[in-house]
């Protein structure tokens, strides 16, 4: 155990949940996986966006891809807090491998239509709602001490954020010199690192897992969710965040080709800029990750954010919408671990999946609700003016949020 004295030296803390093996394991071959995923998805938008010239279309299969989110998410945090967690992953994760060796070879073959990227969004997606309660609950199985949960939610930030900047810089590169075909298939590729390290996983007997009927369990969850005094302010927040600022990531590619007017490359930088900011935000939350002060971070996440974004979509200087896209990933990242570390530390390991199950469903079941209607905005008024209406719209509600729910000033 390392000593107590370890929290007046934060610098020195920021990774102390990678004492233990599993957590190692998991971070080792998540870093590697993720990576591959961010490189599919600029890709897929890149490719539809080739493929159509259609701001639309792109909010579509943004939509068609987390549509299953809103009938799969609540049943699968029954099925993480029923079936042991490491073994939903190990199907999901293969699941993802070969959906992206499928579009990998459509491309490859010249065969890769519009639709065969809307049925593979969706069926991945499928995939992403079974995974995503398992994959949030499993964190507590892989630590030893519960008082290091919000340092390893923390470092699952920093190693998905430091994905996001790895991720589309590299996509930009190989799409500009390979073409897509070949970000589809590292992504298929890097599957191998996350199932290795679950596969050589040590997990302890499982926790006792909830034997009643499966739609009380979800009932159960959902009026703990909804009854509780700060649980419930913190999934308006998230359904906020989802529908509206976080829509930029829909019109980036449209930003990139008709504002900025650098293609590929510029794509890759403005998604990277935000996973630059995300990942400082991810080291600083995981430096902090005590339990107080959480009233001031979340607030900080939750104005920083959008204001960012609409700012950036006034922006007409590259270098400077790359600074506030740093900014706004920043916020989003404060916010969202703000959020995650909060509901993790309340609830109860009974209703773990459940209750996570609620908190994605919450964010996943929003994005594509805003990617959809930025893009239909985006369509008839520009990119431009898209981003701003909806940052805008996030700012006040957030606002209106924290005005009736006078307890998230006191977390």
């Amino acid at each position: 155990m390392i000593p107590k004295r370890r929290e007046h030296f934060p610098a020195l803390s920021i990774a102390r949940a990678l004492r233990y093996p599993n957590y190692r394991l998991w971070f080792a071959g998540q870093s590697v996986s993720l990576i591959g995923t961010w490189m599919q998805l600029v890709a897929q938008q890149w490719v539809v966006y080739e493929m159509t010239g259609s701001k639309f279309l792109l909010g579509a299969v943004a939509f068609a891809g987390s549509l299953p989110t809103f009938f799969l998410m609540l049943p699968a945090g029954v099925l993480a807090d029923r079936v042991p967690r490491r073994s939903i992953l190990l199907y999901t994760q293969t699941a993802s491998m070969i959906l992206a060796f499928m579009l990998m070879l459509l491309l490859a073959v010249g065969r890769l239509e519009v639709w065969h990227v809307f049925v593979m969004a969706t069926l991945l997606g499928v995939v992403n709602s079974v995974d995503a309660p398992a994959r949030q609950a499993f964190t507590i199985e892989i630590i030893d001490d519960r008082d290091d949960l919000p340092n390893a939610i923390a470092l699952n930030s920093t190693m998905f954020n430091l994905a996001r900047v790895i991720g589309p810089a590299a996509a930009g590169l190989i799409l500009a010199t390979w073409g897509a075909v070949w970000c589809f298939g590292v992504n298929g590729a890097s599957f191998i690192a996350v199932l290795a390290g679950l596969l050589l996983m040590r997990i302890p007997s499982s926790l006792p897992r909830a034997a009643e009927e499966p739609a009380r369990q979800v009932r159960e969850g959902v009026r703990y969710a909804f009854n509780h005094p700060v649980i419930l302010p913190l999934i308006l927040l998230t359904v906020v965040s989802g529908v509206f600022p976080f829509s930029y990531s829909t019109l980036l590619p449209a930003f990139a080709v008709e504002v900025v007017h650098r293609g590929e490359t510029a794509l890759g930088l403005l998604t990277a800029a935000v996973g630059i900011g995300a990942v400082l935000s991810s080291l600083f939350m995981a430096s902090r990750a005590q339990k107080e002060k959480w009233a001031g971070r979340l607030l900080l996440g939750s104005i920083l954010f959008p204001f960012s974004l609409l700012l950036f979509s006034f922006s007409g200087s590259f270098a400077l919408s790359l600074a506030l896209l740093v900014c706004a990933g920043f916020g989003l990242v404060v916010q969202n671990t703000s959020i995650n570390s909060v509901i993790q530390t309340l609830v109860d390991d009974n209703l773990r999946g459940r209750i996570m199950s609620i908190y994605l469903l919450a964010f996943f079941g929003a994005v594509p609700i805003g990617a959809l209607q930025a893009g239909i905005v985006a369509q008839a008024l520009g990119p431009g003016t898209g981003l701003a209406l909806s940052a805008g719209l996030g700012i006040l509600l957030v606002a209106a949020i924290y005005a009736a729910h006078p307890g998230l000033r006191r977390i």
